[in-house]
């Protein structure tokens, strides 16, 4: 079975690469493959993530289970041009109510007995929304984070490559060279599917979009706007050693120690700890830590209430630095 992709001139002409990889779409596309195993390249991440996961993120293996083939929840991998999960989530919220409903049709085609709250969710249900907000923070701390900085560079290069392909051999080269999975044959890009399928793109054009958490190439056009670009989203990683590379396990939070630190906070929370060595606002632990914002003044109340940060207010801002205490337990020296 083969989706077959009809280019004209003018579709030729509207290739496009996304600029930016989109850390709540990643986290959505990753979902499906947390809970799949059998996969030797994501085997140590899974495992490692699934030890991390609170309680918390229980709907979205709801919301993105594995078993659905290319499916993942389309409101969830709309954003572009994102610079944090926090950003991602607002746009997300922001979307007008008619792509929710569009989005939720796509759903139910795919799930014909999608849960309710789901449902209530895309119809603006907010206590589902803080459900899944606080969820994805939670998810995305646990299993995305901490390989943020490698995964981006990793889609980054990728990207970079693409474009230098494209301005030296042209659209149809890229198209040809994009994935061992799909093959070009002029006017016409052949890919697997579950159906025979010619679907002519009559001028709306190409987006192509570096993902990785990706094993097969994703086609998807969107279901609110029928005149926008085709998505293609491919896997920027092909080879064990690449998914190794980006997914190898984050350093502890303190290299001398970091596993007294983990037991005892959970990395994330030991992540805020390390950052807080050096005084900063939320904002800096944030950054250090590689959480949202909200997440590090989360973790940082928690640590403040066992008595291992001191939080003082400057002005409208705050300054974040570890106690006596904190800074024993990040060293690994005894208190007296």
């Amino acid at each position: 079975m083969t989706l077959r992709l009809h280019f004209s001139a003018e579709d030729l002409g509207r290739v496009r690469l996304t600029a930016t990889p989109d850390p709540l779409a990643e986290a959505t596309f990753s979902l499906p493959l947390l809970q799949t195993s059998g996969a030797p390249a994501l085997e140590g991440w899974r495992q490692r993530s699934l030890r991390e996961l609170s309680p918390v993120v229980r709907p979205l293996l709801e919301l993105a289970p594995a078993g659905l083939d290319e499916y993942v929840p389309e409101a969830f991998i709309r954003v572009r041009g994102s610079t944090s999960l926090e950003h991602s989530l607002e746009a997300t919220w922001s979307m007008p109510r008619h792509v929710w409903a569009a989005d939720l049709s796509v759903a139910e085609d795919w799930r014909p007995s999608v849960p309710r709250w789901i449902g209530d969710l895309h119809s603006g249900d907010r206590g589902a929304a803080r459900l899944v907000d606080r969820a994805f923070r939670s998810y995305y701390d646990a299993a995305v984070a901490p390989y943020w900085r490698q995964l981006a560079a990793c889609v980054q290069a990728d990207r970079a490559h693409r474009m230098r392909v494209m301005a030296e051999h042209g659209a149809e080269h890229l198209l040809a060279t994009l994935h061992p999975a799909l093959r070009w044959e002029s006017p016409v890009l052949y890919a697997p599917c579950t159906m025979d399928v010619d679907l002519p793109l009559e001028g709306r054009g190409v987006l192509l979009t570096p993902t990785f958490f990706l094993t097969a190439p994703v086609f998807r056009l969107d279901s609110a706007d029928p005149d926008a670009p085709l998505e293609v989203r491919y896997p920027v990683a092909r080879e064990l050693s690449a998914y190794q590379a980006v997914l190898a396990p984050p350093a502890g939070p303190h290299e001398g120690h970091p596993a007294h630190l983990t037991a005892l906070l959970g990395r994330t929370r030991a992540r805020v700890l390390d950052a807080a060595a050096t005084e900063g606002g939320t904002a800096d632990l944030a950054s250090r830590a590689g959480v949202s914002p909200a997440s590090a003044s989360e973790h940082a109340t928690v640590l403040r209430t066992a008595g291992l940060l001191t939080t003082r207010r400057t002005g409208s801002s705050v300054r974040h630095a570890l106690t006596p205490l904190g800074r024993a337990l990040l060293d690994g020296t005894p208190t007296g």
